[in-house]
């Protein structure tokens, strides 16, 4: 998405532009700093889900004149999935309460109300909540975000560097931190998620449909270390040995 192909819809009267940040199928990280230049002259109300790419990538809500942002408990904050998180700018706060929704759960007034008394309008998924609080403890405790998303890119930089020399094509020429989009080019994806995951103890996120054979994706979130990658570079060398790369 260019800033070119943005201003193809400039002034058509759209009120709303939502974006799905990193499209982690191909690993694919959109311009968000184009996409707010378009919002903020067209006057659009800006929704963002950072569901993958929060804590991974730089994010700036209020630079960005953002509105409203969304992620989950999973991914970076290394959670299990369960609980979504919605974060409002003033002016969303706004809107929410002086609109009238007739759907009950996408209603947000009563979760903002039951929130001035630290309750939820219905019951959460208790533990994983807690787990949220320790982790972003944690997070704080290790340097904060600015630390947690240098971690991130740079066990992304390492894995694409060890990489290179392996009959692989980085599909995405716009990458986020957190993922890395391979097309193998000597072997069919899925095998290779099955090999990896069979015979080497090692899972990478494969594809669905017509991408299944084509592409797989390797993430680089969650408790990983720079030796992970030796290992993971470490079995595709071992694959080209028994001449199965």
């Amino acid at each position: 998405m260019t800033p070119e192909q943005l201003a193809e819809y400039d002034g058509m009267g759209f009120t709303v532009f939502l974006v799905n940040l990193d499209e982690t199928s191909k690993g694919v990280l959109y311009d968000i700093d184009a996409i707010s230049d378009f919002c903020n002259r067209n006057n659009l109300f800006l929704v963002v889900d950072s569901i993958s790419s929060f804590l991974c990538d730089e994010f700036d809500m209020e630079k960005l004149n953002v509105q409203v942002m969304i992620t989950g408990s999973q991914k970076a904050l290394a959670c299990p999935p369960g609980i979504s998180v919605i974060v409002l700018s003033p002016e969303a706060l706004e809107r929410v309460y002086s609109r009238k929704v007739r759907s009950m759960y996408l209603d947000l007034k009563s979760a903002l109300e039951n929130g001035e008394r630290g309750q939820t309008p219905f019951t959460p998924a208790v533990g994983i909540l807690l787990q949220i609080n320790a982790r972003l403890k944690q997070i704080e405790k290790e340097g904060g975000i600015e630390a947690e998303i240098a971690h991130t890119a740079e066990i992304a930089g390492d894995s694409r560097r060890k990489i290179r020399h392996l009959p692989f094509e980085i599909v995405s020429k716009s990458l986020s931190n957190v993922v890395t989009p391979l097309h193998p080019l000597n072997m069919s994806a899925y095998d290779i998620f099955t090999c990896l995951k069979d015979e080497y103890g090692i899972w990478v996120c494969p594809n669905g449909g017509e991408m299944a054979d084509r592409v797989f994706r390797v993430g680089h979130i969650g408790c990983l270390t720079i030796e992970d990658n030796d290992r993971f570079i470490g079995a595709f060398e071992d694959m080209q040995k028994r001449n199965l790369l």
